[in-house]
């Protein structure tokens, strides 16, 4: 199975602000969907939850 990516807003705590970003969807322990990636801006990781399918 491919990876899946996930491209949109993603909110930087470090930052304080929003960013584009695209980053790997992965499933938790749980089954819940979240998107993966990092701040373009200062390199902190970023998660954002995803809608189920």
């Amino acid at each position: 199975m491919a990876d899946e990516t996930y491209t949109g807003e993603f909110y930087c705590v470090k930052c304080r602000a929003k960013h584009e970003a695209t980053g790997t969807i992965q499933v938790n322990d749980k089954g819940r969907r979240a998107a993966k990636a990092e701040c373009p801006e200062c390199g902190t990781k970023l998660n954002r939850f995803l809608p189920s399918k």
